[in-house]
């Protein structure tokens, strides 16, 4: 029994020491865990830069907003607005002047459909605070609405809208405000804007860059909820519009505007009279723009930015009671 523990006991030994030697030996080999230690390190570097960076930037003071334009370099809007004697005449020319004292660089050109300029027109002018030319021309007797006449049976306006090109392509006229046209050179923007309509001061930032002639929906018209552009791929392919969609330019005149360089380019482009119903926005474009070439703004036509809207015609049966009476309102108070 001794002599088998001491052999075990021998065994042990020998295994230990063999053990002990290769363990000896392998301290003396080149180790591969260097490597993945470097790579650790260098990590742990990484990051103590970042945090470092992340901080100097929390210290640093936030930069300066991006200033607008100064107005002195916007291109000036032309809005030319015609306009007529009527009881809502002076509530609509309010609205609208009040809207367009938020837009900066824009003239106000309004025309009247009259020989001469009103003393309503002519005050509220003076009142609105912008600039603005005031001109005056009266529709021909031929072209005017005959009583009980529906209003889309004779286009309205037309003279008034070229009276105010004529102005832009220096022919004069005006009756106040400033007499001089924009010079040669002048970069600008023209458009068309009824009284009647409702406007967001967004759709004059869509429209200040227009380099020919941009465009964009219009809500509440031609029967439709909208109606305007087509757009794909940034181009217009045509248009959503349910009555007589095979004009040229099946737009409302609110829908566009037209660059003033390519319309002072274009002497004879103007608004024909004797056109059809439904081709005055056409008479127009088709001497300035081919479809293909409208510049889409407003999202790409996905945003309704103007509403052709209309103010209701005021019931006049009790005053026109009190008037046969002699108890009438006194007409001295402008209204």
């Amino acid at each position: 029994m001794k002599l088998k523990l001491k052999n075990v006991f021998l065994a042990y030994f020998l295994v230990s020491i063999a053990g002990l030697l290769y363990a000896l030996v392998q301290l003396g080999q080149p180790c591969d865990c260097l490597p993945p230690l470097r790579a650790a390190a260098e990590q742990l570097r990484q990051k103590d830069l970042r945090i470092s960076q992340l901080q100097a930037d929390l210290r640093r003071p936030p930069p300066a907003p991006a200033q607008p334009p100064e107005p002195e370099a916007l291109p000036t809007i032309y809005v030319i607005t015609p306009t007529y004697a009527r009881l809502v005449q002076k509530a609509e020319l309010v609205r609208l002047s009040q809207t367009l004292s938020l837009v900066p660089r824009l003239h106000w050109l309004l025309v009247e459909d009259a020989e001469s300029p009103t003393p309503l027109v002519s005050g509220l002018l003076a009142a609105s605070g912008l600039l603005f030319t005031h001109l005056a021309v009266l529709t021909p007797k031929a072209q005017r609405l005959r009583e009980g006449e529906p209003g889309w049976v004779r286009p309205r306006g037309v003279e008034q809208r070229n009276k105010a090109l004529d102005w832009l392509r220096g022919k004069g006229g005006a009756v106040g405000g400033e007499k001089d046209s924009p010079p040669p050179g002048t970069q600008g923007v023209v458009y068309f804007a009824d009284d009647d309509n409702t406007y967001s001061r967004e759709l004059f930032k869509e429209m200040r860059w227009t380099r020919g002639v941009s465009v964009w929906p219009v809500g509440l018209v031609g029967g439709l909820r909208f109606e305007g552009p087509r757009v794909q791929d940034g181009r217009v392919v045509g248009f959503h519009t349910a009555w007589e969609p095979n004009r040229p330019f099946p737009l409302d005149m609110a829908g566009f505007a037209v660059s003033l360089p390519l319309l002072l380019a274009k002497p004879n482009a103007q608004f024909d009279a004797t056109a059809p119903r439904g081709h005055l926005e056409s008479s127009l474009l088709s001497h300035l723009v081919d479809p293909k070439d409208l510049e889409p703004r407003a999202a790409n036509c996905t945003q309704v930015l103007v509403w052709h809207t209309r103010t209701e015609k005021p019931k006049m049966k009790q005053e026109e009671q009190l008037q046969r009476q002699g108890q009438g309102s006194d007409p001295a108070i402008e209204v």
